[in-house]
């Protein structure tokens, strides 16, 4: 079967410069092929090597419409030696080139957060699970980029590596607690983007003076009276109140000690939410502070885009991908197959022209040829 027009498959100009790492006695089967077959089985619903070797064989007269096959599909040990072999860094570089390229403009609040791969462990090489942080454009519904946690350390020291392969011009990056580090507030800023960190226990004095700030403000003893914005939201028996409060600090300088040293800082922002299910009420309050203006709208907008990562890419990665399932840990396989999840995250949730999630979509390409063309060949945006 031949497709309508191989060149537009832009997966094959950007991966395959990804480097080789196999001996030449070893190269049985060109990378780009073990590359492409992998992405369009996991497309199509494959978790695993052997479900990706099971793939190549049913569409190995469809695969011949645009790759060379002389050599046969490869097994599903040679698939998992080879993912298992390539650098994760240059694969990963590959994937955001490729996104970058063939992605709309970049706007609005870009997501940072980690996620453990929980059965990427392996306790006979004492080797931990891997933790992925993925950086998610919510309004383009894109994973950007993605960096593993170094074994000995946190996801702090993947942030800036992940920071500056970004675009960050014009956007607005949110990051948990773990975020909320001076150096990377600073580093936003120099990329030309803002930030809305959130505060916890981590930072003490911060979050303490804005913790306390906010209690005196809510409880008039302060003489100011700054605008509430708030949000009512209801479905499936559940009622959602969200209200937010932002401020200047550098009005009320008397109440924190160490301000200049956030580059860019201009708010700090109290946001509390109310749940109801039935007669059940739970409260939670959070601090942020952010490089925007006080614009209580605008932060509690901000700070709620950043919960798209857990819902819209992780939620997706655990209940449509199973990866909290995979049990691929060999080498590098692990953190290469969580930037195969991620190529297939980007296709398919552009594509709106099948109904329901992104297990059905997978199924559609399973079973279409067709669709599956779609897909590879969709512009993101």
């Amino acid at each position: 079967m031949q497709m309508a027009d191989p060149t537009a498959l832009a997966l094959l100009d950007y991966f395959s410069e990804v480097p080789d790492p196999r001996v030449d006695r070893t190269k049985h089967h060109p990378l780009i092929n073990v590359i492409t077959i992998a992405v369009c089985a996991v497309l199509s619903g494959a978790d695993g090597w052997t479900e990706v070797e099971a793939f190549g064989y049913a569409k190995k007269a469809w695969l011949e419409g645009f790759l060379d096959m002389e050599s046969g599909i490869p097994s599903h040990d040679t698939f998992g030696r080879v993912f298992g072999q390539i650098d994760p860094g240059a694969f990963q570089e590959a994937f955001m080139r490729w996104t970058s390229a063939i992605s709309g403009v970049i706007e609005g609040v870009i997501a940072i957060d980690g996620k453990t791969l929980r059965h990427s462990y392996d306790r006979g090489e004492s080797k931990g699970a891997i933790v992925m942080v993925s950086a998610w454009a919510e309004q383009n519904h894109l994973v950007l980029g993605q960096r593993k946690v170094s074994a000995k350390s946190n996801e702090i020291t993947a942030l800036p590596e992940l920071l500056k392969m970004l675009a960050l011009n014009g956007c607005i990056v949110t990051i948990d607690a773990m975020g909320a580090q001076k150096t990377i507030a600073a580093q936003i800023v120099e990329q030309e983007g803002d930030y809305v960190l959130a505060l916890k226990g981590n930072q003490g004095r911060l979050h303490e003076e804005t913790a306390w700030f906010f209690m005196q403000l809510e409880q008039g003893a302060l003489e100011v009276e700054p605008e509430p914005w708030e949000t009512v939201d209801f479905g499936h028996g559940r009622e959602e109140r969200r209200m937010c409060l932002s401020v200047d600090p550098y009005q009320f300088s008397q109440w924190f000690s160490s301000l200049e040293a956030w580059k860019g800082l201009k708010s700090v922002s109290l946001v509390r939410s109310e749940r109801r299910i039935g007669e059940k009420r739970t409260s939670e309050t959070r601090y942020y502070i952010s490089s925007l203006p006080p614009d209580a709208e605008h932060i509690l907008m901000s700070a709620r885009s950043h919960w798209g990562i857990e819902n819209k890419l992780h939620w997706v990665l655990d209940i449509a991908f199973r990866e909290d399932d995979s049990r691929i840990r060999q080498g590098n396989a692990a953190e290469n197959m969580a930037v195969l999840r991620h190529i297939a995250v980007n296709m398919l949730k552009q594509d709106h022209s099948v109904k329901g999630g992104i297990k059905n979509k997978r199924l559609r390409c399973a079973w279409d040829d067709l669709y599956r063309e779609k897909i590879l060949y969709a512009r993101l945006n």
